[in-house]
């Protein structure tokens, strides 16, 4: 006892410098890492406990999706024209999107779900967004298998050159989607509805992606030049046209892609960085009231 009360106090969220509170947290997140990795698992079981399929669930959404999207939009309303193997087309944009949407969602709600756990003992606060990106990272896996299952079954497997756009693709849907949780994680925590406001924008994102209509399509449609910039630029559409161009194999005279692609991932990945450091920064400003607040 006597030692311990000699320890100094620690104010939680406390003003710090920009890196040396980074730092400081990172260095106190990795410290965690075990607990980190129980909480993933924790996370998966919670989801598919008492369920007979388990992980099947992870490919039930995406799937009834695709099935929706392949007949009722590509077939019925013609978005499949001149888009050669469609049904992977969409299920390549669905699985980076999910991936997205999964971190974005899960991450929102991780506080507000670990009310219990984080009035009873201090942990780094950021174990439990980075938890969701966990889980959505295992769950992308079984998808991401399963479409690579399905190329090869159709004989369509993308083993080309392509592939390198694969991982900068996901680098940036990772980046973008664990500094949009941060923030959204805290922010959730003050203000319950921003749970509701996020399931409606991911809405908004599906459709505002490149995965049932193609960017060649959005092109020749769209005539303003900042809005086709500002669509373009936008890091979830880059990374859905890039895990595109690793997984689709398509005749390239047919298919309009943004020049440069894979310097657009470089920038969008750095800028996504910067986003990831400052989105840390916020959540550990406002994590100091999260107790009396939960």
């Amino acid at each position: 006892m006597t030692a311990l009360a000699k320890e100094p106090l620690v104010v939680i969220g406390a003003p710090t410098s920009a890196f040396r509170g980074t730092w400081r947290e990172l260095r106190d997140v990795f410290r965690q890492r075990e607990m980190l990795g129980m909480l993933v698992r924790r996370d998966l079981k919670a989801r598919y406990k008492d369920s007979a399929l388990g992980f099947v669930w992870t490919l039930v959404r995406p799937l009834t999706q695709l099935l929706i999207y392949y007949f009722v939009i590509g077939k019925v309303l013609g978005a499949a024209n001149g888009i050669d193997n469609f049904a992977i087309y969409v299920f390549t944009g669905l699985t980076a999107y999910t991936l997205f949407s999964e971190i974005v969602a899960g991450s929102t709600g991780s506080i507000v779900g670990n009310s219990g756990l984080i009035k009873k003992v201090y942990v780094p606060r950021e174990v439990f967004p980075l938890a969701s990106v966990g889980a959505a990272l295992v769950n992308f896996t079984i998808q991401f298998a399963i479409l690579l299952a399905a190329t090869v079954v159709i004989g369509v497997f993308p083993f080309h050159e392509g592939l390198i756009y694969l991982i900068p693709s996901l680098a940036v849907i990772l980046v973008y989607g664990a500094a949009i949780g941060l923030v959204l994680s805290a922010l959730n925590v003050y203000l319950r509805d921003v749970q509701f406001v996020i399931d409606v924008g991911l809405m908004v994102l599906l459709w505002a992606s490149p995965i049932v209509y193609s960017y060649s399509r959005v092109v020749a449609t769209v005539n303003t030049d900042w809005l086709i910039t500002a669509y373009t630029n936008n890091p979830l559409t880059l990374s859905v046209l890039g895990m595109q161009n690793a997984i689709w194999l398509h005749d390239p005279a047919d298919v309009t892609y943004p020049d440069h692609l894979m310097l657009r991932l470089g920038i969008a990945f750095v800028i996504g960085v910067l986003c990831l450091l400052g989105a840390q920064r916020v959540f550990s400003r406002l994590q100091g009231n999260f107790a009396q607040e939960l």
